[in-house]
Order: C-alpha cells, then sequence, then structure tokens
C-alpha cells in the first residue's frame, strides 16, 4: 500500500442551530475570538487536505464570506449549498458534486465531518485517516466511549468486530442502549464507495431526511470493511449545540491555548482567569496577571506585564511595557511605558517609549470624555 492516494475533505455546516436562539448561523458563533467552524478547518488544513468543500445552508453568504476572508491559506476550499434541509446523507451528495470527474481516476480518501466540533484536534483526524488506511477499510468511523451515552447513536459490531450499522438512541432496543460507544459522525471513506452507497439511502425515517450515518450497513451489508477508532479524549468530538456547550468548548479551547503559551514562556499568574484569542501572538517572558483578556490580533513584546484587570483589543505592546487596569483598541504602547491604572486608550492612540503616564490617562487626542 505504498502508492499515494489522494486526501479530500467535507465539512458539514449547513445546520440552522435552532438552540443557539440566535440570529448568527450557528458555525459563526465565536470560540476563543475565532469562529466555530473556521476551528474545524484550521485542524483539517494540518492534514495534506487537496481540497475541502463545506456545505453550507442556512446563513450560506454570511458562512461563506467569513470562511474565504479567514480560513488556513493553504486549504483549498469549495462550498456548495444544501438549499432544502433533507439530512446529512443529502449534504453529503450535495458535497459530492462539487469534486471533479478526475479525482475519481485515483481512488483516494474522503474525510467527512461536522462543522461543529471545534475542539477536534489535527492529530486525532490524522490518526483516523492512517488507521483507515493501514486496515484498508472501506470507512473508518471516530467514536467515543461516553460514561453517559444519553441520545448519541450506538455502535455496533458484528462477530468479526466490524461495526455493521449505527442505530438512533430513539430506534435502540434496551441492550443496545447500554452500550457505551457512540458516533461522533467523522467520518473516513474510501471516496469510490461513497457516492454509491449514498444512492442506496432512503428517507424512511421520522424526519423524513437522508442520515449518512445509514451509509454504514449500506458498506457493511455489501461486504465492505467498516471499523471503528475510539478517540483518546471524548471532549475532542463533542459538538457544540447551544450556549451551554459553546461556554464549555471555549474553556477547553482557552485551557489549551494557555497551556500552550505558558510552555512558550509566559507566566500566568492564575491561568483560569486569563483569557487570550486564538490569534493573539506573546513573545517569552510576558508575565500576565488575573483579569487579562486579550482579543483579536494584539501582538505583546518581550518581558511585558499586563494585569490586573487589562482588556486589549487589536493593540501593538512593546517590550518591557508595564499596563494594569487598562482598556485599548487598536492602540499601540511604546517599549518600557508604564500604563495605568485605569488608563483609557481609544482606536488609534499612541503612547510614546518610556512615558508614564499615571492614573486614569486619556492619550492626547482620545477620546477625553473616557478619562476619569
Amino acid at each position: 500500500m505504498g502508492s499515494y492516494r489522494p486526501l479530500t475533505a467535507v465539512v458539514l455546516a449547513a445546520g440552522e442551530g435552532t438552540r443557539m436562539r440566535s440570529t448568527r448561523p450557528k458555525p459563526l458563533h465565536v470560540l476563543c475570538g475565532r469562529p466555530m467552524l473556521l476551528h474545524v478547518l484550521d485542524a483539517l488544513s494540518e492534514l495534506p487536505v487537496e481540497r475541502a468543500v463545506v456545505v453550507v445552508g442556512h446563513g450560506a453568504e454570511r458562512v461563506t464570506k467569513t470562511l474565504q476572508e479567514q480560513a488556513p491559506p493553504q486549504l483549498i476550499l469549495d462550498f456548495v449549498e444544501q438549499h432544502v434541509p433533507r439530512g446529512t446523507g443529502d449534504a453529503a451528495s450535495v458535497a459530492l458534486t462539487a469534486f471533479p470527474d478526475d479525482l475519481d481516476i485515483d481512488d483516494g480518501d474522503i474525510v467527512v465531518l461536522p462543522g461543529d466540533t471545534p475542539l477536534l484536534r489535527p492529530t486525532t483526524l490524522a490518526a483516523l485517516v492512517r488507521e483507515h488506511r493501514e486496515q484498508d477499510a472501506a470507512c473508518t468511523i471516530l467514536t467515543a466511549h461516553l460514561d453517559r451515552p444519553g441520545g448519541h447513536e450506538r455502535i455496533l459490531h458484528d462477530k468479526d468486530e466490524r461495526v455493521s450499522r449505527i442505530v438512533e438512541h430513539a430506534l435502540a432496543s434496551e441492550d443496545e442502549r447500554e452500550i457505551d460507544e457512540v458516533n461522533t459522525s467523522i467520518y473516513c471513506f474510501r471516496r469510490s464507495l461513497l457516492a454509491p452507497a449514498l444512492r442506496r439511502l432512503s428517507p424512511e425515517n421520522a424526519a423524513g431526511e437522508y442520515y449518512l450515518s445509514d451509509v454504514i450497513a449500506v458498506l457493511h451489508d455489501a461486504g465492505y470493511k467498516v471499523i471503528s477508532r475510539v478517540a483518546d479524549d471524548p471532549r475532542e468530538t463533542s459538538g457544540v449545540n447551544d450556549r451551554v456547550q459553546l461556554a464549555a468548548a471555549e474553556a477547553v479551547l482557552r485551557q489549551r491555548i494557555n497551556e500552550r503559551w505558558m510552555r512558550r514562556g509566559v507566566t500566568m499568574l492564575d491561568p483560569d482567569r486569563t483569557y487570550l484569542d486564538a490569534s493573539v501572538r506573546l513573545s517569552a517572558d510576558v508575565t500576565l496577571f488575573p483579569g487579562v483578556m486579550l482579543h483579536g490580533d494584539t501582538v505583546v513584546g518581550q518581558g511585558v506585564r499586563l494585569g490586573p484587570d487589562v482588556r486589549l483589543t487589536d493593540c501593538v505592546v512593546g517590550e518591557g511595557a508595564i499596563m494594569e487596569q487598562t482598556v485599548g483598541e487598536l492602540a499601540e504602547v511604546g517599549a518600557g511605558a508604564v500604563v495605568g491604572p485605569f488608563a483609557s486608550l481609544p482606536a488609534g492612540s499612541h503612547v510614546p517609549p518610556a512615558l508614564r503616564t499615571g492614573a486614569f490617562y486619556t492619550p492626547p487626542g482620545g477620546d477625553d470624555d473616557e478619562s476619569g
């Protein structure tokens, strides 16, 4: 199996997300300063994916525009719209229409995943693809073991330990509900087998929709090898469907970001009270006191001390500067400046290097009404 096999991807992001109770399309809800769907694409972009097709639906124009502006530059993206929400199976079929026909000459693999799993790590996706290829499977499903599987779809295995089908919680028998291995809706398929299997689906269910998970039984019953790979950390596979799950995912993501910066030489006196967007850039020997919130494209130089209670959005802080109890937006702080307490730095303001501002400072030309 040493021959090259192209890898492509489909991201299903057409859902309305009614449980969010929001006018914002579900994929664009923000975690650590970055729309949820972009966290998924960030993970995908670290795999050798030749092309990714995003299926959009509700709020299609907003979603497409956001991704075109902010998606990882190395990822080739196409967009297709699912005009009528007829289920994940239909969405996958719509997505396949976006792939050039010549891609089918080389039988590659295709990763299909939802756009609402922002905690998914690239290493987990890579391991899924690797196992799929090593086992020469028709389909490999990423699954998770949950202590309380609740309403999740259950994974059923045959006597050979291959996956035979995926059963909805509502349709599962009492014995099947005892199974703690659940479907994460993240799959790797041999691409030449996916389209024919999708054509075999029927919408004979309560919702009248085509379910991608029904493809598993189609492939198994046709004699193909379907296997599961269990995720090391079930939290990675969690979908975000409401504001409670959004906050839980944000907390995990923030913890990851903080750990990464501490390993790179940043001191945080209380990581639980330090909030950094994914796009923020810090240098070594930065010290962050409790209550620091850094947003957008904020860049912090070496040896800077921020906090307590500093909130900066799209700011640049020169090396060795000290700031406490300060709010700033689109501002620049020179090296060695001492800013605060209770300073306000409006958009466009500039604090000269080595300046000590004293309390209640607003720069000349700033919005003086903001000063105390």
